[in-house]
């Protein structure tokens, strides 16, 4: 009597635990497949800023990051997956497999974080040189494939109503125009359809866009720290829990034989 009443309990225990881990396995899945999501966004859209901006040249930071992202999205859903098995099924090298798998993915979600708090500076400096460089080189005809990353940059410029990095007079350091007053047409509330423009200096955007570009960086830095805190969160209850099922799952096994 008193064995199956243990049995019984041990029994209780281990649907209370599989019931929590499917709940945290699935959040764990979610914010994988964010990570997925995010690097795919910025190694195949061609419409936003910085992936335009980091995906020619020499820099292969942008490669570098989405590689990184993809990397470990792919390996938190296919983890899940084993994860959702190990626990429905009580399968306990599937259990040991997926602790271990944990342990990794933290370790590297922990080396992730550092990176993004060393790195944060040095990227948005290398981000700020870019556009810098990108303002140069607009409107030169021997440059005629880094078009669509001045097509973006007219696009932020007239739908943010700025114009340059900090101001107008960044585009003094332009020698692509006919001549030293023309401006790009993006800078103005001109419609026109071409790089640059002969418009009165003071019917232009006088505020420059780095404060809307520092802002759009810090928000996605911000949303990639933010997913990486919940993960290693959640991964932290994720292995107490399944260490927990497994020694529960072990001693279910031993007392129907007492």
């Amino acid at each position: 009597f008193k064995t199956g009443n243990r049995r019984m309990k041990i029994r209780r225990k281990i649907l209370k635990q599989k019931y929590y881990l499917n709940v945290f396995n699935g959040f764990f899945l979610a914010l994988g497949l964010m990570l997925l999501t995010f690097g795919l966004w910025l190694s195949c859209d061609r419409n936003n800023l910085f992936s335009v901006l980091f995906s020619s040249g020499e820099n292969q930071l942008l490669a570098y990051i989405s590689r990184m992202l993809l990397g470990v999205g792919s390996v938190i859903a296919f983890t899940s997956a084993m994860g959702f098995l190990g626990i429905v099924k009580e399968i306990k090298c599937l259990l040991v497999t997926y602790v271990s798998f944990q342990i990794l993915v933290f370790v590297t979600q922990m080396a992730i974080l550092v990176l993004i708090f060393i790195k944060k500076e040095e990227v948005h400096n290398q981000w700020n040189n870019r556009i810098d460089e990108v303002i140069s080189e607009y409107g030169n005809e021997s440059l005629a494939e880094q078009e669509p990353v001045w097509n973006i940059l007219n696009a932020m410029q007239h739908n943010m109503e700025c114009c340059g990095r900090y101001n107008v007079t960044q585009w003094e350091w332009n020698k692509n125009k006919e001549n030293s007053t023309q401006i790009p047409c993006s800078c103005t509330k001109s419609s026109l359809k071409k790089w640059f423009c002969d418009v009165p200096r003071n019917s232009t955007y006088s505020m420059g866009c780095e404060e809307y570009l520092n802002t759009w960086f810090e928000k996605n830095v911000l949303i990639l720290t933010a997913i990486t805190i919940s993960l290693l969160i959640t991964q932290i209850f994720l292995i107490t829990l399944t260490g927990q099922l497994f020694r529960n799952t072990k001693k279910n096994n031993i007392w129907p034989n007492e």
